[in-house]
């Protein structure tokens, strides 16, 4: 008998968690609901809080653990028979971009490939292909394929148009894009392109009607950094300044 663990409920109380940044309230929600998938036999459950807890120890920078979590992941998809479905697609970008994160280039290209193979061959939803194409343009970009790593960028900026807010997610891509244009061709001959890619994150950025969230919070502190190393320093902290305020509140 399987007894499901109730995913949207889960999720929901980890998104609330993550607005106030409280990782180690994350931590015990997620093994928690890994114990309830256990004991209940639900392995898709478990699947599901594998993929989160990936991306937990990644963001907290726990390489052993976040290793770990992605192994599980994907050995439950060969268990559960999904390789080629959007659960195993989305599994495959948590463990490759937990890899990519610690340095482990080769082995995450090969895993974003399998994503890329099950999302394509479905109906996908746009947030998930932009967060896809977006990942695997950032891994190639480190392995030095800028030409492919471009064609993901400019793939990630295409879809996200589709989704609820992706103008955020279109600024994170500008912002990798002006990063590729210098690790390419050097500040100096790249800085045309990269003050148009940055001023383009900063009016996505600051026109975007998404909810003023945690989620808006996180994609603040992810930009900051970008803006300040090519010198816009103002609007690295008035980002870092939204950010402080949304947390503050939550």
């Amino acid at each position: 008998m399987i007894r499901p663990i109730p995913q949207r409920r889960v999720m929901d109380k980890l998104d609330e968690y993550m607005s106030r940044l409280d990782y180690p309230a994350v931590e015990r929600h997620l093994l928690y609901w890994l114990e309830e998938a256990r004991q209940g036999n639900d392995k898709r459950g478990e699947l599901f809080v594998r993929g989160e807890m990936a991306g937990h120890y990644r963001k907290t920078g726990e390489r052993d653990k976040a290793e770990e979590s992605a192994r599980e992941a994907l050995r439950l998809v060969d268990e559960l028979g999904m390789e080629g479905t959007v659960s195993a697609g989305t599994a495959y970008v948590n463990a490759a971009t937990a890899l990519h994160s610690f340095g482990e280039v080769e082995r995450a290209l090969p895993l974003f490939e399998k994503a890329l193979a099950c999302y394509r061959c479905r109906d996908t939803d746009p947030s998930l292909l932009g967060g896809l194409y977006n990942n695997m343009g950032q891994c190639l970009a480190a392995a030095g394929d800028f030409d492919r790593a471009g064609e993901m960028y400019n793939l990630a900026l295409e879809v996200m148009k589709k989704a609820p807010h992706g103008e955020l997610e279109r600024a994170i891509t500008c912002l990798n894009m002006a990063d590729a244009a210098e690790a390419r061709l050097g500040m100096e001959a790249a800085e045309g392109e990269i003050y148009r890619l940055l001023d383009q994150a900063e009016a996505l950025l600051t026109l975007s009607d998404a909810p003023r969230d945690g989620y808006f919070a996180y994609v603040c502190d992810k930009c900051a950094p970008t803006f300040a190393h090519f010198g816009y320093f103002l609007q690295a902290e008035a980002l870092k300044k939204q950010a402080e305020e949304i947390y503050e509140r939550a």
